[in-house]
């Protein structure tokens, strides 16, 4: 298991050669705030059959500049601060991006987990709190267009639950964005069922973001040519997740929690025969579990579309249906995750494209 000095270092070196210098929204709280801001160019409206229809992503990244003063001269100056700039800051460029490709809500979440490494309680809900309010208050400047999700500090279980309550009911949050382990810690187990306790409580959807499976690949195994850290770690990451959520029995626990996996869920939906088995055929498994892991990919677990390939698609509208598949960019990163891989598959009904580009996050996310 990884410590926090390991895991700063990481998380800061990930970082650096990523950053762009930009103007923090401290100076500016809404850059480019107002109707009309960033649109340079008109608005694509996304009609399926001849009717205009809401496209929700759900996989959307921000940073809060104003983090870098409340962390000055603490252990996580580097990391936590040095994140607050860049192309995550929120400004008019991002709502001409969304603009462009089509999206009508994007649901805000913080880029990175860095903050699960803060040992102080206080200022672990310092950070949390003004990450919070600061998505509130750009998606209150642009209600129609942005909501977020809470950046919990899952470190420790009680207080997250406690800033999940504050953030959806003081703050208009519509859910929690969390990574796959805390410091290489399973999050499947009794320790963290408080937090899972009080999203299944408030009905509010639960965003899996991984961080390069740091909890399972060892330090520098993915290092090179290639970015394998992001291509492999991350959906191995997810992959461990909901492997551990179904097989340890979290989901049974709590029947009504509702899970978004990014990155179309990391390589499960395409090895669900060995999951669905491996409880029956293996002797030492002593799983948890009380349903089959398919059943859990039809009811609890949705993966989001950054699965990037026409086929990938087909793929997971096979093994978790269209109902349980949503939209996702990954903005600002540029991975080519676009509304036409949806509306562009001859395997899809229309109303099966509706609900995966908004349908399904329009009911989910009470919009």
């Amino acid at each position: 298991m990884r410590n926090r000095r390991d895991f700063l270092k990481t998380v800061a070196g990930a970082t650096t050669g990523a950053l762009l210098a930009g103007n923090a929204f401290a100076r500016s709280p809404f850059q480019g705030a107002g109707p009309g801001a960033g649109a340079a160019g008109a608005r694509r409206e996304v009609s399926i059959g001849g009717r205009r229809v809401k496209v929700v992503d759900i996989h959307a990244h921000c940073v809060i500049p104003e983090v870098a003063d409340l962390v000055k001269g603490t252990p996580y100056e580097t990391v936590g601060g040095g994140r607050a700039r860049g192309p995550n800051v929120m400004g008019a460029d991002r709502i001409k991006a969304i603009d462009d490709l089509g999206v009508d809500v994007q649901v805000l979440s913080m880029n990175g987990f860095w903050f699960y490494a803060v040992t102080d309680r206080d200022l672990a809900g310092k950070v949390v709190k003004l990450q919070d309010e600061k998505m509130s208050e750009w998606c209150a400047a642009h209600p129609d267009r942005y909501v977020a999700v809470s950046s919990v500090s899952l470190q420790f279980p009680d207080l997250a639950a406690q800033q999940l309550e504050y953030a959806v009911k003081k703050l208009g949050a519509r859910g929690a964005c969390i990574g796959g382990h805390v410091m290489g810690e399973d999050i499947s187990t009794p320790k963290y069922d408080p937090f899972w306790a009080k999203a299944e409580e408030l009905g509010v959807v639960v965003f899996m973001h991984p961080q390069s499976a740091e909890n399972v690949i060892k330090e520098g195994a993915l290092k090179g040519k290639g970015d394998l850290g992001n291509i492999i770690g991350n959906p191995l990451e997810t992959t461990v997740f909901l492997t551990r959520m179904m097989f340890n029995g979290t989901l049974d626990r709590f029947p009504n929690l509702k899970i978004v996996a990014a990155h179309g869920g990391g390589y499960l939906p395409s090895y669900l025969g060995r999951s669905e088995v491996a409880c029956e055929v293996r002797a030492n498994a002593d799983c948890a579990n009380k349903k089959q892991p398919s059943e859990y990919f039809h009811s609890q677990i949705l993966v989001d579309t950054i699965i990037i390939s026409p086929e990938g698609l087909r793929h997971l509208v096979a093994e978790c249906g269209s109902g349980q598949v949503v939209f996702g960019t990954d903005m600002p990163f540029k991975w080519h995750s676009s509304v036409d891989l949806v509306l562009n598959a001859a395997f899809l009904s229309d109303a099966q494209k509706e609900a995966i580009l908004g349908g399904t996050l329009t009911k989910l996310l009470r919009l």
